[in-house]
């Protein structure tokens, strides 16, 4: 299983040909109490860097980003009706979406834990 980050504290884990996309724990660390969470639906096509989902906190809104190409196989609706999952368990069970990857050379572009950690360290 690979696991790579985005610049936007996305994660995505690709098994096989179908990648989770959630946020990072940073990431939830940033919105605190999160409230909220919309998915997208099965069978819309995702476009690297453009809107997927929507997470809402006591802090804030934002969008979480597609980190490839792709199309939504599944929108997790245990966050959709739990938001708190993301808060607990931000890179398991509070997982955003699935899809299957158009083009998995995009994952080439993106961060793996080493690089994504050094990212964070270098916000602060």
């Amino acid at each position: 299983m690979t696991i790579r980050y985005t610049e936007d504290h996305e994660w995505i884990s690709v098994d096989g040909d179908v990648a989770t996309v959630g946020i990072t724990t940073f990431a939830q660390g940033q919105l605190g109490d999160v409230v909220f969470v919309e998915v997208p639906e099965a069978g819309r096509a995702l476009a690297k860097g453009k809107d997927a989902a929507v997470v809402e906190s006591v802090k804030a809104a934002s969008e979480v980003f597609a980190p490839v190409d792709g199309t939504v196989v599944e929108g997790n609706q245990a966050v959709v009706e739990d938001p708190s999952l993301v808060n607990s368990d931000p890179q398991g069970a509070g997982w955003f979406f699935k899809m299957t990857l158009a083009n998995p050379a995009q994952l080439d572009g993106l961060m793996d834990q080493a690089a994504y950690d050094a990212f964070v360290e270098g916000q602060h």
